[in-house]
């Protein structure tokens, strides 16, 4: 742990600077710790945006309510460090203090928490997944392990989209158009098409521009406020409105060396601050949605909506991937089927618009 401390002076030379400074005597004394917070992510994504202008200002507010300490941040986003995939690596390293992990690039250490990736079309609801996540999270120790065997200690996760769509270069109305297309995704997600005749091609948000632009892809799977933010409407003009689904696809943890240095005090503010964060960010995700595709059509795109039926089809062509993620987890010791069955009964107490019970077949 990086860590820098202030010692004020003490008795009348304390009261003098204080006078002098114009800071109160218990100002002095005050421990700076230095914390690096990455992600590979640049600034315009909205939960680095939300890291930067809501996390970090609200760790420090509340720091400085008791006075005790101060965070010196080092922010290093966008590659400055790790690249999008290289987070959770780089936490476990050391090359960062905290930091914005995408879970969905790691379903090989991160096994659990890709839940929601194997229960497409179940909600479109960002702040009832996030909520339901870190519930599993308490009820199911394995999930919090999981980020211990990376060097971690997990704080919350975190939803960014209100709902996955298709954006394209050419118009898709229904599901035979998905036929002979390459189409990109985050990793999981890509499993959703395989049995309507595209093919999948694993991919970073950051890359998807380049990758419509040149031909490496004719569509993605995203929401609407990443391909607004990422203008992505002047390679991809036409949007299938699929609402294939809400998930979460992010966690904030710490280096667990780090975390194990720092004082009580300032590891009960930043869980504290990392549950308000969930939420903050779990409510612009719901609020952005609506908004966004309007300014997606706004700035020349065209969307095209998904019928009932087709959705339900498209749903029922998949393979169960909740059914198969479940069994392959129990076999190595973990609680698949049970999380399934926690996590699928949250939703239907939720009076969610399933498409499919990915628990009952």
């Amino acid at each position: 742990m990086k860590t820098k401390k202030r010692y004020g002076a003490t008795g009348l030379t304390a009261l003098v600077a204080a006078s002098v400074l114009g800071a109160s005597p218990a100002t002095f004394g005050q421990e700076t710790i230095a914390l690096t917070a990455i992600d590979g992510y640049p600034p315009r994504s909205l939960w680095v945006q939300e890291f930067i202008a809501y996390f970090i200002p609200e760790v420090d507010r509340r720091l400085a309510e008791a006075g005790n300490y101060e965070i010196d941040w080092n922010q290093a986003w966008g590659g400055q460090i790790v690249r999008p995939r290289g987070v959770l690596e780089g936490l476990e390293l050391g090359l960062g203090d905290i930091g914005v992990v995408t879970t969905v690039f790691h379903p090989d250490r991160l096994p659990l928490v890709q839940i929601a990736y194997v229960t497409p079309f179940v909600t479109t609801d960002p702040e009832l997944v996030t909520r339901a996540i870190d519930a599993l999270a308490d009820q199911f120790p394995e999930v919090t392990e999981a980020y211990l065997d990376a060097n971690q200690v997990y704080l919350t996760n975190g939803v960014v989209l209100d709902s996955y769509q298709v954006f394209s270069t050419d118009p898709i109305e229904g599901l035979a158009d998905l036929d002979g297309l390459r189409v990109g995704g985050a990793g999981t997600n890509l499993r959703y098409i395989e049995n309507l005749g595209a093919a999948g091609v694993s991919g970073p948000l950051v890359e998807y521009y380049n990758n419509l632009q040149t031909g490496v892809i004719d569509a993605t799977m995203l929401w609407p406020e990443a391909a607004v933010t990422f203008s992505l409407v002047e390679v991809a003009p036409y949007m299938l409105d699929a609402d294939i689904g809400s998930m979460n696809s992010k966690a904030i943890t710490v280096n667990r060396d780090v975390w194990v240095g720092l004082p009580e005090e300032v590891q009960q503010v930043l869980q504290e601050v990392a549950i308000d964060y969930r939420d903050h960010l779990a409510g612009m995700t719901a609020n952005l949605g609506a908004g966004s595709q309007q300014a997606y059509v706004d700035s020349g795109g065209t969307v095209h909506e998904l019928s009932p039926e087709q959705r339900e089809a498209w749903a029922a062509s998949m393979p169960n991937l909740a059914l198969e993620w479940a069994a392959n987890l129990d076999e190595q010791g973990l609680p698949g089927t049970e999380m399934l069955q926690a996590y699928m009964d949250m939703m239907r107490e939720a009076d969610q618009p399933i498409a499919r019970q990915w628990d009952q077949e």
